[in-house]
């Protein structure tokens, strides 16, 4: 039975689908750095971070094919460009992950990923030649600047949670993103060329095969399939973690989708955006981390640069906004 079937209004489903991705994603947020905070008996972390997607990417395999038997799938598509949009998606979440992974604070990743118009931006004037506003600018600035003090003021017993390291890989995951963006853009241009309008479920379930099949090469080649069963069969208790950190993704996938289905994409990009700022302050609140004043004042610059983005985006301003 769908949605309309079921006769809900339409502030009964703006409610279903904020509440959903809200819900999914924050738990979803919390359970990443509980998985790469976890520290075994031995004293040993989790660390096998391409190990990780493969397990994301196919429960968001096995949703994508159920949706896809419910709603139908679409012949023809531009399965390269698919390809190519898994590649580049999974390499920025996986750098991410080892961001977490070698010492990067949840807070600060977070904040540095809301800043990932910088690389669209950056590419777009060099290869492009566009152009941007003082404003657009400033926006990406603040996000900056804000997670760079973060940075320096997110402290926790003593030493600084942001290491060289960790730096390293959510500066890669962000370059990651802004070819993922080029790439997106192409492959909804040829899906138009063709005269195709692909659903959301053929999204789901072609960009997570191709994620799937990229991390297992990867993690094969890393040997993080072997070592990351040995770490969960020998720690039990990181299984349920990475498992509902798993299964939040998915669900969290399909509350994006019934989102945009019944409403226009600025409600899921304000919703999207904002679920950012509420993940950096429940990770603050709930997870020991502990701010100096700087560290609150980045926090304030960061945000704000984050809401001008969005107050742009709803007022129509052509800006390089990305959402994941």
């Amino acid at each position: 039975m769908t949605v309309d079937d079921a006769g809900l209004s339409d502030p009964a489903k703006l409610i279903i689908g904020v509440g959903g991705i809200y819900s999914a994603f924050l738990y979803y947020g919390s359970l990443q750095e509980d998985v790469f905070r976890y520290t075994a008996p031995d004293g040993t972390n989790f660390k096998q971070a391409w190990f990780l997607q493969v397990v994301e990417a196919f429960v968001n395999i096995v949703v994508g094919f159920i949706g896809l038997q419910i709603s139908g799938g679409t012949k023809g598509l531009p399965l390269k460009m698919f390809a190519l949009s898994g590649t580049s998606q999974v390499s920025a979440k996986a750098f991410t992950s080892l961001a977490l992974a070698n010492g990067l604070s949840f807070p600060v990743a977070i904040l540095a990923k809301s800043g990932k118009a910088a690389p669209v931006m950056a590419g777009s004037l060099l290869l492009g030649g566009a152009k941007y506003t003082g404003r657009e600018y400033l926006q990406v600035l603040a996000i900056i600047a804000g997670t760079a003090i973060v940075g320096i003021g997110n402290k926790k017993g003593g030493e600084s949670s942001s290491s060289g390291l960790g730096v390293f890989f959510i500066v890669i995951s962000l370059v990651a993103d802004g070819i993922t963006g080029g790439i997106q853009k192409k492959l909804k241009a040829d899906c138009a060329d063709a005269g195709l309008r692909p659903k959301p479920y053929d999204f789901m379930f072609w960009t997570n095969l191709f994620m799937a099949l990229t991390a297992f090469i990867v993690s094969i080649s890393l040997g993080e399939v072997s070592t990351g069963a040995y770490y969960i069969a020998e720690n039990p208790e990181i299984l349920s973690k990475i498992t509902r950190f798993a299964v939040c993704s998915a669900v969290g996938q399909s509350f994006i989708f019934f989102t945009i289905a019944n409403f226009e994409p600025l409600v899921c990009t304000t919703v999207t955006t904002t679920r950012k700022i509420f993940s950096v302050m429940l990770s603050i609140f709930t997870k020991g981390h502990s701010l100096n004043n700087h560290g609150w004042v980045g926090i304030a610059l960061a945000t704000g640069g984050i809401l001008a983005e969005m107050e742009s985006k709803v007022n129509g301003r052509k800006g390089p906004i990305l959402n994941t």
